[in-house]
């Protein structure tokens, strides 16, 4: 789908790159997704699939192991990934944006040459541990933290909401030293007193696992502590880039429903004809295509801002609040357009509609991301 001819503005490698985790997602996910997020398990293997595609870090440079591409390529990835669903977007995003870049951005050397080529290729999956139990929308607050111990420190504290934590080796967390300092801490899971326990009973991105990351007075080296940072620039940095991503993620989402909800549109006859005869569906799908062109518009603004290095936080805000809200609105209308076989698992809408039900939540809730917004038109803070 791409009612604007917006492939006249892609190079011939976003088209290569993109067309390739097309295909991906056509034979290993789609066949399989609905079987999987039914019973609440995750695709086996997925990480070194996702690896083998040059999914995983594709902004991160040959020599640390990923594909040394531009913002553009990695939103098509995103983008396509979330057409076969939320999950699988997220464990690459959480894999790129939360893990893999924070240690080629803060890491040191001995860090990136040890971590992020098995990151690449999915040998090694990670965590990034920032939400708490007590502190989501304000993860200045946090309250894990680190005491210098001998020539390294001790971690203790607990993370929620976890994407991948039943599953990871690595988690990149975030803590607040001594010195009231956030740092970022890589801990490995055969650390003594490093748990993951598992969050049950989901209704939404039910193809992944999620959990906790519990640290009780967890031993970390010096050589596992990101040397390049200490403050919340560190994590939030990881945050625009996940935004970013997820704002490609959720048009993939969109197209989804909308084309779905074309199909059946077209197939579906009653009172003698295709109901995509009838003016209140062709009003439901023409909205619902408007709101995915200009999606798609600001997305791939912003990508050019970001390769760039112009984007600004509050500019990857916007498109992350109005991209999920927007394919949100359109999985509910694509739901109508079904009727009630739109609640099956036959179709995807209802499984994408679950899916995007965290996703305007997870990296920054909706309300948040108004108030970022706000903020920076105003110059005046909602927050306190």
């Amino acid at each position: 789908m791409d009612y604007l001819n917006l492939e006249e503005l892609f190079l011939p490698e976003h088209l290569l790159v993109r067309d390739t985790v097309r295909e991906f997602v056509r034979s290993e996910i789609r066949p399989v997704i609905d079987s999987y997020a039914q019973d609440h398990r995750e695709i086996p293997d997925l990480m070194r699939k996702l690896g083998a595609v040059g999914a995983l870090g594709p902004f991160i440079p040959v020599e640390y192991g990923g594909a040394g591409l531009d913002q553009i390529s990695y939103g098509l990835i995103m983008q396509e990934l979330e057409v076969g669903d939320s999950a699988i977007r997220s464990a690459a995003s959480v894999q790129s944006s939360l893990v893999m870049f924070p240690i080629y951005k803060y890491g040191s050397e001995e860090q990136r040459l040890r971590f992020l080529p098995k990151l690449a290729t999915g040998e090694l999956i990670g965590a990034f541990g920032l939400t708490e139990p007590n502190h989501g929308s304000d993860p200045g607050s946090m309250e894990t933290k680190l005491v210098r111990d001998g020539d390294g420190y001790r971690l203790s504290g607990a993370k929620m909401w976890i994407t991948n934590a039943p599953l990871c080796d690595i988690a990149v967390v975030w803590a607040r030293d001594e010195e009231k300092k956030i740092r970022g801490v890589i801990v490995e899971r055969g650390f003594a007193g490093f748990t993951t326990p598992e969050t049950k009973n989901k209704w939404s991105l039910r193809a992944s696992k999620t959990g906790e990351l519990v640290f009780e007075d967890v031993f970390i080296p010096q050589a596992n502590v990101l040397p390049e940072v200490s403050s919340m620039r560190g994590p939030l940095s990881c945050l625009n880039s996940a935004r970013y991503g997820i704002s490609w993620g959720a048009i993939g989402a969109a197209v989804d429903c909308y084309e779905t909800a074309l199909r059946y549109a077209k197939e579906r006859t009653q009172f003698g004809k295709p109901i995509a005869a009838f003016q209140l569906q062709q009003k439901k799908l023409a909205e619902m295509l408007t709101e995915i062109c200009k999606a798609q518009l600001l997305s791939l603004r912003v990508g050019q801002l970001k390769d760039e290095d112009r984007a600004t936080a509050a500019q990857i805000s916007m498109a992350k609040r109005n991209n999920v809200h927007m394919a949100l609105q359109v999985a509910r209308e694509a739901r109508q357009v079904l009727g009630a076989m739109g609640i099956v698992g036959d179709y995807p809408i209802m499984r994408h509609m679950m899916n995007l039900e965290s996703v305007i939540t997870y990296e920054g809730t909706h309300d948040i991301h108004l108030l970022i917004t706000g903020m920076d038109i105003t110059g005046i803070s909602g927050f306190q």
